[in-house]
């Protein structure tokens, strides 16, 4: 032993000397700390497959990991994953439909709750752990080593039908170079001597069939798939090009397109909100928006459709977040991070609503105008064909110059009078209220809705070129957040050049996205959707926070978080951790799985003879593949469960590098340098040294009561980690 250790010194004086933590690893002989195991009320001489989360590999490490270049970048790195074609087209629609104002209380409850909670946890563990989600996991708890291969699975599902998307936003944004827009009138046919509107266009609208047959071309059912539709094609191969691109190089290339791709889409939605507020109608729109429908709070849909929002507005189970913050510096503060990103997630959602609802109002009068001008002609041919009597007219009437008010006296006047023929008339009320009811969502808001408001614009061509940049712009930041969730994993695992795996995963998942550009290809776009991450991300992250709260344990990750932090977390977030968001979690798990038992299971078929929508079930074979997406992305949950359980492959570490270990034991000689009195093993000069750390207590949640673990285990394979101190995680 050498002569100048505090143990030696112990021997030869009869001064008291205090022995670090320190002092004992460097006795040690060298051992594989990854493989070191804790136990946890576990009976003596038992382990239990946890590891530590504190031994993460210091930032300073010559580990070879890449870094964000500097804070910025990685704030918008995670601002531009969260914040995504979601925020623009799902949230807005939820909003009206479920109480306008009053579905803002349910969904920023559950954001303090569940949202922020959960998301400050992946950013800790992956910032902590520096590994990808499969990495994360395994060292948590390998029999759960599951949960990162389920993440990147869904990641796959969805990035294949989410950049599609981008490809049809790729396509309009070309469109848009033109004047009239294409979509701004129906197209005319020659039939003969005779040049009519094409019938599908004139029995729905120019913006719909526009989407339907000059963009889609879409087959009446998910049966007949009508084969490639060759202009999806190249626009898929453009979306798959520049997501590529953008991954290629690593965080430092993806860092700096964060830059533009996150904060352009703001401007574009200030602009917007600028225009439309000097639109007219835009005011019913939005005080329709927000008029609150306070009976709307009570009903369970209402919370669980928030809840669900809330979900996948954080990006929370895909991995990216573990990925994003795996490549921060360890002391980066992730609690402010966690805070600051939900709130930009949350203002941005209620801008996007306030810009949607601006343009939909306007749209909306300009539409209540048509009804009211198409009616008025009605009343006018009954007017001289003698099925109405011009006494029934208010004298003060000017069909020149018709208002809405006006319209709606005389509609009320003929259908008292005459009520007995009122339903033979086939006269609309063309109540604006109606118009703003009209609930469209997804890609029925972007493709439909949306750009036929924006025909009617000035400069049109210039705000349909700006909007459809904001969509390509915010897929693409959500596109390399998934993206990043694949490839960071798999990096981790395999020594692979990143530029040979990005380039296989985009050529992969083009050839296998050629699924969505055939021309039944949207409802197949809406069957993935639907089925591919909902439930299994939902599963996904209640396993998440069931492996870190409670089988790693909270109060082990509350006091490894205020060693990497420097201070102690909120007490609300052990409490949230621990007991709130499990149990909000299973209750969302039994309400998706009861909605997906009720719902009849389908998709809405464009019929072009009648130019409109209409909902099909789907056939055997289109169930079953829907079904069996929920089953392909969850069944790496049991296999790798059963698999380590009964010691068929090993628990997913290697060993630990050496930049590793010297990285740990920097952060022991920190924090004795410190606070040193915390590691003290012996207060008497008398007492025999041990081999073993005096277990320091853990202060519960709010740092005063004091919380002990009595049933104490020993691992065997390591001297100096104990159950109960969080020495032993250090």
């Amino acid at each position: 032993m050498p002569k100048n250790t505090k143990v030696t010194q112990r021997e030869h004086s009869n001064e008291p000397v205090t022995e670090s933590v320190a002092d004992l690893l460097s006795l040690e002989h060298p051992m594989d700390y990854k493989s070191s195991q804790m136990s946890m009320g576990l009976s003596p001489g038992s382990t239990a497959p946890v590891k530590a989360l504190i031994p993460s590999p210091d930032p300073d490490a010559e580990d070879g990991r890449p870094a964000w270049n500097n804070k910025l970048e990685y704030i918008l790195a995670q601002v531009g994953f969260s914040v995504g074609l979601g925020n623009v087209w799902r949230f807005p629609y939820l909003c009206q439909k479920n109480g306008g104002g009053a579905y803002l209380v349910p969904y920023f409850i559950l954001l303090i709750l569940i949202g922020i909670p959960l998301f400050f946890l992946e950013l800790a563990v992956g910032q902590r752990i520096r590994r990808g989600s499969i990495g994360v996991w395994n060292y948590v708890y390998p029999q759960l080593g599951g949960i990162g291969v389920s993440s990147l699975m869904v990641c796959g599902f969805v990035g294949l039908y989410y950049n599609v998307i981008i490809g049809w936003s790729i396509f309009y944004f070309f469109q848009s170079f033109q004047y009239p827009l294409p979509w701004a009138e129906c197209p005319i046919q020659i039939n003969g001597s005779q040049a009519i509107v094409v019938p599908e266009c004139d029995k729905s609208s120019a913006t719909t069939y526009f989407w339907y047959r000059q963009t889609l071309n879409i087959t009446s059912s998910i049966d007949d798939t009508g084969g490639l539709n060759w202009k999806m094609v190249l626009s898929l191969l453009v979306a798959w090009i520049l997501v590529c691109l953008a991954v290629i190089k690593g965080i430092q290339s993806s860092g700096k397109v964060m830059y533009f791709s996150s904060l352009f889409p703001y401007l574009v939605l200030f602009c917007f909100l600028v225009r439309g507020l000097m639109l007219k109608g835009a005011v019913d729109g939005i005080a329709h928006m927000f008029t609150p429908k306070l009976e709307k709070m009570l009903e369970p849909q209402v919370w669980r459709e928030a809840a669900t929002q809330v979900f996948f507005a954080l990006g929370l189970g895909f991995g990216g977040v573990i990925a994003f913050s795996s490549y921060n510096k360890r002391e980066n503060n992730c609690h402010f991070d966690a805070a600051l990103v939900s709130v930009i997630n949350f203002v941005t959602s209620i801008l996007a609503t306030l810009v949607v609802f601006a343009v939909l109002g306007f749209k909306a009068n300009i539409m209540n105008e048509k009804c009211v001008v198409d009616n008025a002609e009605k009343i006018i041919g009954f007017l001289n064909t003698g099925v109405l009597s011009k006494e029934l007219i208010p004298p003060h009437i000017n069909f020149s110059h018709l208002s809405t008010e006006d319209y709606a006296e005389m509609y009320g006047v003929i259908k008292t009078v005459k009520e007995d023929i009122f339903d033979q008339l086939g006269l609309d009320s063309c109540l604006l209220e109606d118009e703003l009811n009209k609930a469209v969502q997804g890609t029925g808001l972007a493709f439909i809705a949306f750009t036929e408001a924006m025909t009617h614009f000035p400069a049109s061509p210039f705000w349909s070129v700006m909007f459809f940049f904001m969509l390509i712009n915010l897929g693409l930041g959500s596109m390399i957040g998934t993206m990043t969730g694949i490839t960071t994993p798999i990096l981790d695992a395999f020594k692979i050049r990143k530029e040979i795996l990005c380039v296989a995963c985009c050529v992969i998942a083009f050839l296998l996205g050629l699924l969505f550009v055939q021309r039944s290809g949207n409802y197949f776009v809406t069957m993935f959707d639907d089925y591919s991450a909902g439930l299994p991300l939902t599963v996904v992250v209640f396993l998440e926070n069931i492996s870190v709260a409670w089988i790693y344990g909270t109060e082990r990750f509350m006091q490894d978080l205020e060693d990497m932090l420097g201070f102690r977390p909120y007490s609300f977030y052990y409490y949230m951790w621990k007991y709130v968001s499990p149990a909000i979690l299973v209750l969302l798990i039994i309400a998706t799985v009861i909605e997906m038992a009720i719902s009849p299971a389908g998709y809405n078929a464009w019929v072009e003879a009648e130019g409109a929508e209409q909902f099909h079930s789907y056939p055997p074979w289109a169930l079953a593949m829907a079904y069996s997406l929920i089953v392909v992305a969850m069944l790496p949950l049991p296999i790798v469960f059963l698999l380590r359980h009964y010691n068929l492959i090993s628990d997913g570490s290697n060993k630990l590098s050496v930049s590793y270990r010297k990285g740990m034991m920097k952060d022991i000689s920190n924090l004795e340098e410190q606070d040193e009195q915390r590691f003290i093993l012996g207060k008497n000069p008398s007492e025999a040294p041990s081999p073993m750390p005096a277990p320091r207590p853990y202060l519960g949640p709010g740092g005063t009561q004091e919380m002990t673990n009595t049933n104490y285990g020993t691992s065997t394979k390591t001297g100096y980690q104990n159950i109960g101190s969080p020495e032993s995680e250090l």
